[in-house]
């Protein structure tokens, strides 16, 4: 296999995935032709240009493998992107007659940037669908284990208890977040063009001297509404070759998406420890050296491109600032922040729904697990118990001898309380039994699964 091809070697999450599919540079290509053949098709829609000029570019782009992918990146070098080269092989590869129709009145940006689009919004379909599925399972999850008691944990120690029902809750409430912030960046996907600083002008100038129909309105405005008419993309009020806010948009849903996903990644990892073992997924991966072991692998991937996503969403921003009318450098930095941020997210989803999927709960664990610190984990309902009765100053100074005694000797609260007198009508055991402290967690989880 040739060194200059890239296999997902360092990108397991990805690697695979539909999502790194939809991001190839193939992909990329076939956006690019994609975006051509379609301001060709535009300017025939509004009468500026030949029908069958129309149809001979679109035929002639209908398939990136006839182009030499390699060749077009290396001679990108001399433009500083790749769209000049592949309107020259475009141009040469259209009837004489149909070439000078091919990328007119347009710029490099505005082919590149509706490539773009086009490239993101067809990974975000992808990503949309794993999300729902993620959330899908994650109710299931939370229905299942609506009352199944175990540890809450605060600053990583024993606070009070919770269900596993309404963690999985938070889950499925974070993946929809995620997923109603890519979905309306994904409708509002635009198309790109203005033209080389954009004013439409050459648009305008063809229309002018355009064929039939050509002078109703103003012909560049007709042929951009056309163009995203044809992508299926929207259409922006002004062209944005400075004004990035769909780069920001995505940059900032895929961003929270990943962390979405990150932190219910974060608590499998935790929960799934060998001295914890609350939950297991499916099937872990294996070690290459000891083979007892079943590692969280998809949480791993799910966390890893959380911890990435921030660094390649910081780049994308950055190129808010972007000067002139069209600027040097600051959207050529986007294109691979972009698709890695793309990818990663989409693998990462991908990861979250087989994750979430097989993800397998340990309610005896959890239970055991409650009991670790002889009752302690409730004493916050125990001060609100016995304040009504002792005083709360007499509560508290209580509760906190209690509560070291508990410790030290090696007894369970309740026995502990039952030495004093003025407690000995009380049900100790049951006040003290964590899985009867869970609070509104059953109803907040039943009011979470509501949501749709």
């Amino acid at each position: 296999m040739s060194g200059l091809l890239v296999g997902g070697l360092l990108s397991p999450a990805a690697a695979g995935s539909a999502a790194e599919a939809a991001t190839s540079d193939a992909a990329f290509l076939q956006a690019l032709l994609d975006a051509e053949a379609a301001l060709a098709r535009a300017q025939a829609a509004v009468g500026v240009a030949p029908q069958e000029a129309a149809a001979a570019v679109t035929d002639a782009a209908r398939d990136a493998a006839r182009f030499d992918l390699r060749d077009i990146a290396l001679r990108a070098r001399d433009g500083g992107n790749p769209v000049i080269p592949l309107v020259a092989d475009l141009t040469a590869a259209v009837p004489e007659s149909a070439a000078p129709y091919v990328h007119r009145g347009a710029t490099s940006q505005d082919i590149m940037d509706t490539a773009t689009m086009l490239v993101s919004a067809r990974t975000l379909d992808l990503i949309l669908t794993d999300l729902t599925r993620t959330a899908d399972a994650t109710a299931r999850l939370a229905a299942a284990h609506r009352d199944t008691p175990m540890p809450g944990r605060t600053l990583t120690q024993h606070a009070v208890p919770t269900t596993f029902g309404l963690k999985a809750a938070g889950w499925r409430s974070l993946t929809l977040d995620a997923r109603d912030r890519v979905r309306a960046v994904r409708d509002a996907l635009p198309v790109q063009l203005g033209g080389a600083a954009g004013t439409l002008a050459a648009i305008g100038v063809y229309g002018e001297g355009g064929g039939e129909g050509a002078g109703d309105g103003c012909p560049a405005l007709r042929v951009l509404a056309a163009y995203a008419d044809q992508l299926a993309l929207r259409e922006p009020a002004l062209p944005w070759h400075t004004l990035r806010t769909p780069v920001a948009d995505l940059a900032a849903a895929l961003a929270f998406a990943a962390g979405a996903l990150g932190k219910a990644g974060a608590d499998v990892l935790t929960l799934s420890r060998t001295e914890i073992a609350e939950v297991s997924e499916g099937s872990g991966g294996g070690s290459s050296a000891m083979p007892h072991k079943a590692n969280p692998v998809r949480a791993t991937l799910v966390v890893a491109a959380a911890r990435r996503a921030p660094g390649l969403a910081g780049t994308l921003l950055g190129s808010l600032v972007a000067e002139d009318e069209r600027p040097a450098g600051a959207w050529h930095a986007e294109w691979e922040p972009l698709r890695e941020l793309l990818r990663l997210v989409g693998g990462a989803a991908h990861a979250a729904a087989e994750l979430m999927e097989g993800l397998r709960a340990h309610p005896d664990a959890m239970r055991e697990h409650l009991g670790l610190t002889g009752g302690l984990i409730v004493s916050e309902r125990l001060a609100a118990e016995l304040a009504p009765l002792l005083g709360r100053a007499r509560a508290k100074a209580v509760l906190t001898e209690a509560a070291r005694r508990t410790r030290t000797e090696g007894r369970t609260l309740a026995e502990v309380l039952a030495d004093e007198p003025a407690l000995k009508d009380l049900d100790l055991a049951g006040l003290t039994d964590p899985a009867h402290y869970t609070g509104s967690a059953g109803a907040l989880t039943d009011r979470a699964l509501e949501r749709r």
